[in-house]
Parts: C-alpha cells; sequence; structure tokens
C-alpha cells in the first residue's frame, strides 16, 4: 500500500489513524488543524449511510496500512467465523506481524514496522519473516535477526521499552528481547475507534 501525506489522513477522517512519535506531540497535524485538508475542509457536510460505510472502511484500512484487495480479503475471512464478523475482523488484524511487532513496543509506528520486517530484520520461531502480514498464532516467538541488533531503530529498544506495557497478549522479555503470544488477541481488548459494524455492511452490500 502506498503512503502519501500521512497527516493528511488524520485531518480527513478527523482520527490518528498512523501512529508514530509525532502523533503524540503538539506537532501532530491533528491537534494543530482539525479540519478536513483542502479548501472545503471547515464546511459541514452531511453524510449518507453509504458516505459513513465508506469512511469506516477507509479509516480501518490506513490504520492497519492495507490495500484496498487485502481489506476485503480480510473481511471476507472474517465472515467465516464462527463469531460475529465484526469481531473477528479486527481479531484478524491485530494478528498480522507488523501490527504485533508495533504492539510489542520493537518499534514506534506501524510504517517502520512494516519496512523492518519487509527487510527481514524479524525472525518468528527462530525463521526469518518478510511478510508484514502474516498471522501470528499462540506460542509464536518473535525476536529481532541477532545480526540486526545493533541498527538504529533498535539501538535504543532497552531503554525505550523500560516502563512499556504491551497487550497482555503478548509477553515480552527484556533480557533477550523476545516476544511470545501466550494467547490470541479478542476484539474487548482492543481499544479502538472504528465502528466495525458498517465496514461489514459496506462490503456486503
Amino acid at each position: 500500500m502506498k503512503i502519501g501525506p500521512r497527516e493528511k489522513y488524520c485531518r480527513r477522517y478527523g482520527q490518528k489513524l498512523l501512529w508514530n512519535d509525532r502523533c503524540s506531540s503538539v506537532k501532530c497535524g491533528l491537534v494543530r488543524r482539525r479540519n478536513r485538508p483542502g479548501v472545503h475542509g471547515k464546511k459541514p457536510r452531511p453524510l449518507s449511510l453509504y458516505a459513513r460505510q465508506l469512511i469506516e472502511k477507509q479509516k480501518l484500512r490506513f490504520s492497519y496500512l492495507l490495500s484496498e484487495k487485502k481489506m476485503k480479503n480480510y473481511v471476507q475471512m472474517a465472515m467465516k467465523f464462527k463469531e460475529s464478523a465484526p469481531l473477528a475482523l479486527i481479531e484478524l488484524l491485530e494478528r498480522r506481524l507488523d501490527n504485533v511487532i508495533w504492539r510489542a513496543g520493537y518499534v514506534t509506528s506501524k510504517l517502520m514496522a512494516r519496512q523492518l520486517v519487509s527487510h527481514g530484520h524479524f525472525l518468528v520461531n527462530g525463521s526469518k519473516m518478510k511478510s508484514a502480514s502474516y498471522l501470528v498464532k499462540e506460542g509464536d516467538i518473535i525476536s529481532i535477526k541477532p545480526q540486526s541488533r545493533n541498527i538504529k531503530p533498535f539501538s535504543d529498544l532497552g531503554q525505550r521499552l523500560k516502563f512499556y506495557q504491551p497487550p497482555h497478549w503478548i509477553v515480552f522479555d527484556p533480557k533477550t528481547f523476545e516476544s511470545k503470544i501466550v494467547k490470541l488477541p479478542k476484539s474487548e481488548e482492543v481499544q479502538h475507534n472504528f465502528n466495525l459494524s458498517l465496514v461489514i455492511d459496506f462490503y456486503s452490500r
């Protein structure tokens, strides 16, 4: 998925989507300018049901850095689960390797997580994994490739993670910098601001 001017997505949808260090600072575009980008950004606009469904779909897609094709595939997968599709969808997305690496605290943004995975800097169960879309399973162990531990993104990892608490379905070992998936994430454990039912409805038309 190609990412353009990142903060425009956040301003367009009125929500922080691509979390990174800038998002938590006063430099965040959404903090400095709350209106939508463009000459008509300050004008209120009535939204149809389709428009609300589209917006929710786009928000979720950009937050997890998905192409339209991949987003549709995840929805189709979620609709095959026994549990409700909205709940299954967020659980699937949370299991993506790039998202798990971000959740574990290895990096400060999902974009960085995706880049490092694609360059082969992470191992899953001791084997190099270059697919950011890999869905972690219970018992998986994620680690940094030994040759990559001294590169810049990880140089201050010990200090950064000193007071960081990952989700309780991820157990991080500060001595080895390994993370273990002790259980799969559940929807009620995931904090998000998405109307997942509207996303499912968009693809069910």
